[in-house]
């Protein structure tokens, strides 16, 4: 099966923060917009800021690997290279993180590099690489080739 991009839609703020965000910071190509929203290119998905000025940040956090996991938050599993490259830039740029640049469930199955920070309007974002990406769904029981 060809991967395919998804599409999300989420609330922000502030659309010039947005852009600046988003565009700037990230890096992502934009698309159509208008005054009340504007398309992204996120690493090849499309991701579409929609104005919202009443929106408020969730702040559900769920323990994992000893940090607090915002609740709901997006992303994309990126190679390893470009996720190092990823959190160089953000590091130089100042941003504050949630959960820092590290890697989770070191030396087990599923281990990850990890970085999670918000976007001017408190949308939770986490980035994430694999240095095996046949470890992105792999469980304790399919860990092992069968005999």
């Amino acid at each position: 099966m060809t991967l395919r991009p998804f599409h999300l839609a989420f609330p922000v703020h502030d659309l010039a923060a947005a852009r600046t965000f988003y565009g700037g910071l990230l890096g992502c190509r934009e698309g159509r917009s208008s005054d009340q929203w504007i398309d992204f290119d996120l690493y090849g998905h499309q991701i579409v800021a929609h104005l919202d000025p009443a929106a408020q940040p969730v702040t559900v956090a769920n323990p994992v690997d000893g940090h607090h996991v915002p609740v709901p938050h997006f992303g994309v599993v990126l190679t390893m290279a470009d996720w190092r490259g990823l959190a160089d830039r953000l590091q130089a740029a100042g941003v504050r993180f949630g959960i820092p640049p590290h890697v989770r469930f070191p030396g087990q199955v599923g281990e990850q590099a990890t970085m999670f920070f918000t976007d001017p309007s408190g949308n939770a974002l986490e980035f994430k690489a694999f240095a095996d990406d046949a470890m992105l769904f792999a469980t304790e029981q399919n860990e092992k080739e069968p005999a």
